[in-house]
């Protein structure tokens, strides 16, 4: 009950130190007083508290309920429509997809025996500009989850100079605007896996910060822990507040080229020179496309530590582009390189027609200078670099007109580069 004054002394409150007079009232217990202010403050926290506990019982449901999961033909299907060929590289990231999503949604539905499925994390090997990037990147685009991409040449040890390897997880986080439960079931793409590598198997005085150092620290993510991350990035120190994130369903996605890895295969092939069935055996390998033999004993003695490697069970490889390929690139994707640039002349009132030839050119033009998929783009604004200066200023009137692309016209502006990669007369 409340306490009044009379010739008595002043009471006050026990939790906030205020006297009868600066209150409302004060309500008396066994041994103090709580003021109706401390009251009001302490039913808010614990209103707020049931809020939060309720939100986190429910907030990976939502992050699941965000998305749907496909099967891995639906996946290959999606992936057809955004990149052209890889169909091993495309069967093996929907598998791995799917499995991986499909352990999440449903992890607390084990069976009888408890059985903890593990997440298989998967790693792409293959040229430049053959598309590693692109099917990430259309993976997240369908899950509808967080997405980032890390390259791998700016990670050290932690300690040195460069970034720190949990710095991966920071852009993961500001890509899920720092939802840790949906940055939790997103995914990462880890570019230029292979520059990690072991610089030498010889021991030297000086450590290996930016090769196996890496790969050291990159075993925790990998594995599935929990990170204490610091929210903007950069530096680690001791006062600094942590996130923590549980890597244990955050689906990587490592993608390298690994140029030379070929030597590594050939060399594992042809370890057997004598002996019965041994021209045979040699017979059925595609020499041209060794990649498609890659095994874990070739990255190894390339330069990944065996811890690393059996965290990226997955392993697939992709095909180098070839001319039909990069011709596709070119104009049948729903984000075809062409289409691009016929709708941004579009937005200036201009129809834009290329050339059959003109195509023809520029893939050959890409497959001269082993440029791939991604050197398309670069050939291509090399050619319209003059149009798009100079067209849209040409306009006197709000009727479309067309500009069209002709063989003698690409193969002039593309001449002018001659202080580039491309020369005149290719």
């Amino acid at each position: 009950m409340a306490k009044s004054r009379g010739d008595k002394p002043l009471v006050h409150c026990s939790f906030c130190g205020r006297s009868e007079k600066e209150v409302t009232s004060l309500l008396e217990g066994l041994n103090g007083f709580i003021c109706t202010d401390c009251i009001d403050r302490a039913h808010q926290l614990i209103h707020m508290n049931d809020k939060t506990f309720s939100n986190k019982a429910t907030i990976l449901e939502k992050a699941q309920s965000d998305f749907k999961l496909l099967t891995p033909k639906q996946i290959h299907s999606f992936l057809d429509d955004y990149v052209i060929g890889q169909e091993d590289a495309k069967k093996f990231l929907s598998v791995a997809v799917y499995n991986h999503y499909k352990r999440i949604l449903h992890q607390n539905q084990n069976g009888a025996d408890g059985l903890d499925l593990e997440k298989s994390n998967v790693l792409l090997v293959g040229p430049t500009g053959t598309g590693k990037t692109l099917l990430a990147r259309t993976i997240a685009k369908m899950l509808n989850l967080p997405f980032a991409i890390v390259d791998a040449t700016v990670l050290t040890e932690a300690g040195y100079v460069g970034e720190d390897v949990e710095s991966i997880l920071v852009r993961l986080l500001q890509d899920a605007d720092y939802d840790v439960e949906r940055a939790q079931m997103g995914i990462v793409f880890i570019d230029e896996i292979d520059k990690i590598a072991r610089k030498s198997d010889n021991p030297s005085i000086t450590r290996d910060v930016s090769g196996e150092g890496v790969q050291q620290a990159m075993l925790k993510i990998l594995e599935g822990n929990i990170v204490n991350v610091p929210p903007q990035g950069g530096r680690k120190h001791p006062e600094q507040k942590m996130i923590a994130v549980d890597t244990k369903n955050i689906l990587f996605i490592c993608g390298g080229a690994f140029e030379g890895i070929e030597k590594k295969i050939a060399q594992r092939i042809n370890t057997k020179v004598v002996g019965y069935g041994v021209q045979d055996r040699l017979e059925g390998i595609d020499t041209k496309e060794l990649l498609k033999y890659i095994a874990p004993q070739d990255l190894r003695s390339y330069g990944l530590i065996p811890e690393l490697i059996g965290r990226l069970p997955v392993i697939t490889y992709l095909h180098p582009l070839d001319k039909q390929a990069l011709l596709n690139i070119l104009t049948k994707p729903k984000n075809a390189l062409i289409k691009q640039y016929q709708q941004l002349f579009k937005i200036d009132d201009i129809n834009l027609k290329i050339d059959a030839q003109v195509l023809d050119y520029i893939v050959e033009t890409a497959l001269k200078y082993n440029l791939g998929a991604r050197g398309l783009r670069s050939i291509c604004e090399a050619i319209m670099m003059d149009a798009m200066y100079s067209v849209p200023s040409e306009k006197h009137n709000s009727a479309k007109k067309d500009f069209t692309i002709t063989l003698s016209y690409a193969k002039e502006k593309l001449a002018k580069f001659t202080g580039s990669m491309f020369i005149k007369n290719i």
